[in-house]
């Protein structure tokens, strides 16, 4: 997510450390001590502006919920949305490169995980860096409980349609697959993103799935 460097995000960061960290491996096998009180662990790699992260907190307080985003400027509007918002003791941000999940958490430390409108890298020379590339499913597999739960929700129809494949290669099983979410039964619960309202306004087609490791 590209958006313009905003100077207060870091000292805002900076100013709570109860809230977000910009140092998430000191808590790696600790998270439940940032929270009120112990609960499953979600978590949201690529939160951008927080809105599906605030969402889903609010939605789900028997929740624990982190959101991660590698952009101090975007990790910074999210924490000012969420200290402007209700309290959530239930909510935590990181501000961190998440390509190493398991330097962060310890093994089966999260619950399920979500990765809302990752970057495409649409070049096929660039397969690795994608999200959903087989080694970082095995990062992801180690940091979920056993048979954890992965979504994913994009606008992008190539990226959508390797993820089908890099999971299914990878042995995952589908719990559900969606082509058009917002006219399914599916989005009577969803909590949308930013980016999520922005393409649905212009009719784009919103693609979801649920897949857990077997």
């Amino acid at each position: 997510m590209r958006v313009k460097h905003k100077k207060w995000a870091e000292p805002l960061i900076e100013a709570h450390p109860e809230k977000i960290t910009t140092d998430p491996a000191q808590f790696k096998g600790k998270w439940q001590s940032r929270f009120a009180k112990e609960q499953p662990i979600w978590l949201e790699v690529g939160m951008g502006k927080g809105q599906f992260a605030i969402g889903m907190a609010k939605a789900h307080p028997e929740v624990n919920f982190i959101g991660l985003d590698v952009v101090s400027t975007v990790a910074g509007i999210a924490l000012k949305k969420s200290l402007e918002d209700e309290e959530l003791p239930n909510l935590q941000f990181i501000c961190a490169n998440g390509a190493g999940l398991d330097e962060f958490f310890a093994d089966g430390e999260i619950d399920r995980l979500f990765l809302n409108f990752s970057d495409p890298w649409p070049k096929s020379r660039h397969a690795k860096r994608r999200l959903t590339y087989k080694t970082f499913l095995a990062n992801y597999e180690k940091v979920l409980v056993p048979k954890g739960t992965i979504e994913l929700k994009t606008d992008n129809m190539g990226f959508f349609e390797f993820s089908l494949v890099s999971m299914n290669n990878y042995g995952m099983q589908y719990d559900g697959v969606w082509l058009d979410l917002h006219h399914s039964d599916e989005n009577e619960n969803n909590v949308e993103t930013e980016y999520e309202q922005k393409f649905a306004a212009k009719g784009q087609p919103i693609y979801k799935l649920k897949a857990h490791f077997a």
